[in-house]
């Protein structure tokens, strides 16, 4: 096929608002290096992580407040540079290769790995992970290049927008419960479990045999109960006119969960939910964090930490066989898209603060103004 020199992508200029996403029509495709191959982009997932980089709202380890990309800390180079194209969750064709891949790779239906890992095949460390959208442009773009060994071939009866709602979402999802190791038969109660990430443990933690709980919004419940959530516990029940009321979540949650006990704690949220989710936890249990939309800083009594042996962990982002993992239940069958609605890619602007909104279940994708009735139109925004 004939490759255009130039493309549509939306570029993130700097640290603010809305305004600091320009639309052009004029961005040179990107030609693959070695080992590298050339997407054409079909559709591309919405992430928190977006809104958060282009506020420049991660803050920083002496300073929570801070505008900061998201690498944190102080000793950290960071490696976003502007103009950057955003976008994580790519789903596309394999269009080109560079030196090195086989040409037999042209055509294949992939899903992009978004992790940038630094470190050769078989070392699983992440301390200095990075991300596509981030570290190398991403999937707001007609066009993008990534590694071979990212894009991942996937073979499903699901369309390339509804495969654009797994890649961060689900890798994360997947490597929280993961680091909990969490077991078939355990309970895992899952905060934030509308979003992409919750929603996405919640199918997560079924495919591997254990019960969800899901802490949500009033009005989410069915369609969480229909992913697989024992139960739910609608934040109203407990939210007061000065924020959560600490007992009166900790009884609406064992009540739902009708005498058993806590294994692992999924938090989302942070904030005002913090201590009352540790004391919920059996002894020994264990509590994982990917996200903090309710709060970054939250109160600790370390007493409740030690003495009940208890295992915090911090996830961002996942491995490579946490990705594997998540192909393998979509080729199964196992979890399935949970696709709100689809935007244009020129209508980042506006995706972007319905996205912010959180009043829906699941992932929002945004697909190329040229891909639209292809891929776009019929799940349409």
């Amino acid at each position: 096929m004939s490759i255009p020199e130039t493309m549509t992508a939306m570029l993130l200029t700097g640290h603010g608002g809305p305004d600091k996403l320009e639309l052009r029509h004029d961005v040179p495709v990107p030609r693959p290096g070695p080992g590298e191959v050339l997407v054409e982009i079909s559709a591309c997932g919405m992430n928190n992580t977006d809104i958060k980089v282009r506020e420049g709202s991660y803050g920083a380890e002496d300073d929570p407040n801070a505008v900061s990309t998201w690498r944190t800390r102080a000793s950290e180079e960071s490696t976003l540079q502007f103009p950057r194209i955003q976008g994580a969750d790519t789903v596309g064709q394999i269009v080109a290769v560079g030196e090195g891949v086989p040409e037999t790779r042209v055509g294949e239906r992939i899903m992009v790995d978004f992790c940038i890992y630094n470190r050769p095949e078989g070392d699983d460390s992440l301390r200095d992970i990075d991300y596509y959208g981030h570290g190398r442009d991403g999937g707001f773009a007609e066009y993008m290049t990534v590694a071979t060994g990212n894009a991942i071939k996937v073979e499903s009866d699901m369309d390339d927008a509804e495969l654009a709602t797994f890649s961060c979402a689900y890798q994360t999802g997947e490597h929280m419960i993961a680091r909990a190791d969490l077991a078939k038969g355990e309970t895992v109660l899952i905060t934030g479990a509308a979003g992409g990430v919750g929603s996405g443990i919640i199918q997560l933690a079924r495919a591997r045999g254990a019960i969800p709980y899901a802490v949500t919004s009033r009005g989410k419940e069915d369609v969480l109960k229909e992913l697989g959530a024992e139960a739910t516990i609608p934040r109203q029940d407990f939210q007061g006119p000065n924020g959560v009321d600490e007992q009166a979540f900790i009884d609406r949650v064992e009540s739902a969960m009708g005498g058993r006990e806590i294994d692992v704690v999924a938090d989302l949220v942070g904030g005002d939910l913090f201590n009352g989710l540790l004391r919920l936890l059996r002894p020994e249990g264990r509590y994982t964090t990917a996200g903090t939309i309710g709060g970054a800083v939250v109160p600790l009594d370390t007493r409740t930490l030690y003495l009940k042996h208890l295992q915090l962990h911090g996830s961002s982002q996942g491995r490579r066989q946490d990705f594997r993992r998540v192909v393998r239940y979509i080729e199964e069958g196992k979890i399935k898209s949970i696709l709100h609605k689809t935007w244009k890619l020129s209508d980042l602007h506006r995706a972007q603060a319905d996205f912010v909104s959180k009043t829906y279940v699941g992932k929002m994708a945004v697909v190329p103004d040229s891909k639209w009735e292809q891929v776009g139109a019929k799940h349409g925004g």
